[in-house]
């Protein structure tokens, strides 16, 4: 049986995903970037590829997509991660019910994109001046509060008072003011509560810009992060879709569209003997 594989190599994150013919998310593998793209994504697919006793001759294809996509040079295509993440929100929002509207948060960006039925991408909108809105200011955050990533959740539920608002749209400065809040006796909780709203605030300003439709699609590994899940539903007014691994759409975007290129490809050639 050939597999297909999808490769994002992100800011912060490399992610992995195997599927099979049929689109069913086979494996997935993430690991941090670091300072060797190149290198780091190539030891997370042959890792990936160990642990589930294949071989390179498996793989069909594979796509490479996320910040990283050029240096792949095994890939056999890059896409865009607007174009991969698209299409696997699409396809794991089936499960749902279908979604139209997607919100990503990576770690050093913010996308809003809609697409349409077949999971084309409609139109899209991008933050990536600042990390202000992004895993990044989280990830900072927490070094300030002293708290590992996955605590922030539970100090949002935690909060006694209302949170601060964090107003600047610069990471740098909005570090500052975090310091200053801590300095003026604000609890972390407090902080942290204030550290999210202002990301769900700015982002969906950022998705309104693309239109929201009625079901919303949050991925990418902040939405990991019940608080700020929490944050954002307060916001819309209504309840999100976090897909089970919200971390890998985009690679499972990848890993489809290679199938889909391994299919096309195919078919051309038979239609090539044939005539």
């Amino acid at each position: 049986m050939p597999y297909f594989a999808g490769i994002d190599i992100g800011s912060t994150a490399i992610k992995v995903v195997l599927v099979d013919e049929a689109d069913n998310l086979f494996a997935s593998k993430t690991v941090a970037t670091g300072s060797h793209f190149y290198g780091n994504a190539q030891e997370a697919f042959h890792s990936l590829l160990k642990e589930n006793s294949l071989e390179q001759a498996d793989i069909a294809f594979l796509t490479a997509t996320g910040y990283g996509r050029k240096l792949y040079r095994e890939a056999d295509e890059s896409v865009s991660e607007i174009t991969a993440n698209a299409m696997g929100a699409k396809k794991a929002g089936e499960a749902y019910g279908g979604v139209r509207t997607i919100i990503n948060i990576g770690g050093q960006d913010s996308k809003a994109i809609q697409i349409d039925e077949d999971g084309n991408v409609v139109t899209f909108a991008m933050n990536d001046k600042c990390a202000a809105g992004t895993g990044r200011f989280l990830d900072m955050a927490a070094r300030n509060l002293e708290l590992n990533l996955d605590e922030l959740g539970d100090c949002h539920f935690n909060l006694k008072g209302a949170p601060p608002a964090i107003n600047s749209t610069c990471a740098v400065f909005a570090e500052s003011e975090v310091i200053g809040l801590l300095a003026s006796g604000y609890s972390k909780e407090e902080i942290v509560a204030g550290i999210h709203y202002s990301i769900a605030k700015r982002t969906v300003r950022l998705a309104k810009r693309v239109g929201l439709e009625d079901r919303i699609y949050f991925d990418g590994g902040p939405a990991l992060n019940k608080g700020l899940v929490a944050a954002f539903e307060e916001e819309l007014m209504r309840e999100l879709v976090i897909p089970d691994i919200p971390q890998i759409t985009t690679a499972y975007g990848a890993a489809i569209l290679a199938r889909e290129a391994w299919q096309a490809e195919a078919a051309d050639a038979e239609q090539t003997c044939r005539s």
